[in-house]
């Protein structure tokens, strides 16, 4: 099932618990706006290419349209309106004041220079400038966009236009007004969730066997995090290889080897495995930190994991959820799991309104306590309405949303 058909199916079954009017219904499922721009640059050697930009704003009820901007050769409009209304749930769970949007490229930045990236980059956002803004529609960093340069050359185009706007796109460089903390706010988002479900059973990190898949930036630090708290990482994988040690890897060891060899294969400090089997390993939690799709009903009977945290987005098929329920596994939504990183780019954008910056330790202690009363309020809807964590999600989401609708007077 692919990740539009899902959030449609997860969004009809939270709107069924909810009860909500089938009008209302239909149209928070519509998006506000699509935008599609023809981005035409000349390439270093003077000759001219044709680029696709688009970007999808789905909902802006609750405030700005938030979300990140990819740069990826197959961009697929169905996959950017998923994650677009993706977004507005998101940001509606972490009870952050925004709504959702996502948009892109289609380019494969491997082929284009930095300087062809550039031009790229500045022309979409001429093409955009007047439809997104620090009170309209928010950028950020997504897959393929090198963060901090792309949100520097977007923030400095569209100041051009609008006068000096830091609050224009988050995930900048700190030179230009990015948060400390911002790096690690995913992984360390992931590491608080986890700590909030497993409190609820009676445990703490410590002492828990972890298995890590996708090892990039939520990865490594989840990874990182985790294994400072007591964790025990006992495998890793990568695009180029998995590795595991059941008494658990060198977390910084193993950071070190990735940074030098640019992947985790050939790593000493642990037994090459085969990446496909990484899922199935023997442990307590599972961290799907990749891509998404990959618990699906082919593997989800052998998955062995007690808990598993999403930090990727929809990493588990509805297929696998239900498998997965019937063995007594608990599986902490992406919608909650993976947004540290939009409540601490929240932050970024609450600053460089105010042009007031916060230290780091003021950037994480603010995102500990959006991460565990999120997790409160999830379990109060999952009581509600007698259901699991992610129709709980999904319902605390979806009810946030509707209600700022209809006090906004959307039949007016």
């Amino acid at each position: 099932m692919n990740a539009l058909a899902a959030t449609n199916r997860n969004f009809k079954l939270a709107a069924r618990l909810l009860g909500l009017d089938s009008k209302l219904e239909k149209s928070l499922l519509i998006p506000f706006r699509e935008i599609k721009v023809e981005c035409t640059i000349p390439k270093d050697d003077g000759t001219l290419a044709s680029f696709i930009g688009f970007r999808v704003q789905h909902d802006n009820a609750r405030g700005p349209m938030k979300g990140g901007i990819r740069y990826h050769p197959e961009v697929d409009p169905d996959e950017v309106n998923a994650l677009a209304q993706l977004m507005t749930w998101k940001t509606a769970v972490a009870n952050i004041p925004y709504g959702g949007a996502k948009g892109g490229i289609g380019c494969d930045p491997g082929q284009l220079s930095t300087s062809e990236l550039e031009r790229l980059t500045r022309v979409f956002t001429q093409k955009i400038n007047d439809l997104i803004g620090v009170h309209t529609d928010v950028p950020a960093p997504d897959m393929g966009t090198n963060p901090q340069q792309t949100m520097a050359w977007i923030l400095d185009e569209y100041s051009k236009f609008h006068g000096y706007s830091p609050a224009v796109v988050t995930g900048k460089p700190t030179d230009l007004g990015g948060s400390l903390g911002r790096d690690a706010a995913t992984g360390r988002g992931v590491l608080f969730a986890t700590e909030a479900l497993l409190h609820e059973s009676g445990k703490s990190i410590a002492g828990q066997r972890f298995v890590v898949q996708g090892f990039g930036n939520v990865g490594s630090w989840a990874a990182r995090l985790i294994s400072e708290n007591g964790g025990k990482i006992v495998a890793v994988s990568d695009i180029t290889g998995a590795v595991k040690d059941k008494n658990g890897l060198d977390i910084p060891s193993l950071l070190n080897h990735v940074k030098e060899n640019r992947g985790v294969r050939g790593y000493s400090g642990g037994d090459p495995i085969d990446p496909s089997m990484i899922l199935v390993e023997d442990c307590d939690i599972l961290i799907p930190a990749a891509l998404g799709g990959v618990i699906n009903r082919e593997n989800a009977n052998d998955v062995k994991a007690k808990f598993i945290i999403e930090a990727a987005n929809h990493p588990t098929d509805p297929e696998a959820d239900e498998i997965l329920a019937k063995k007594g596994v608990a599986i902490l939504p992406d919608i909650y799991a993976n947004s540290g990183g939009v409540t601490v780019s929240y932050f970024e954008w609450v600053q460089n309104i105010q042009g007031f910056m916060w230290d780091e330790e003021r950037v994480n202690s603010e995102l500990k306590t959006y991460m565990t009363r999120g997790f409160k309020d999830v379990q109060e809807m999952c009581k509600t309405h007698n259901c699991d964590l992610r129709m709980g999600a999904f319902t605390l989401g979806v009810n946030r949303v509707a209600r700022a609708t209809v006090l906004r007077g959307w039949e007016a």
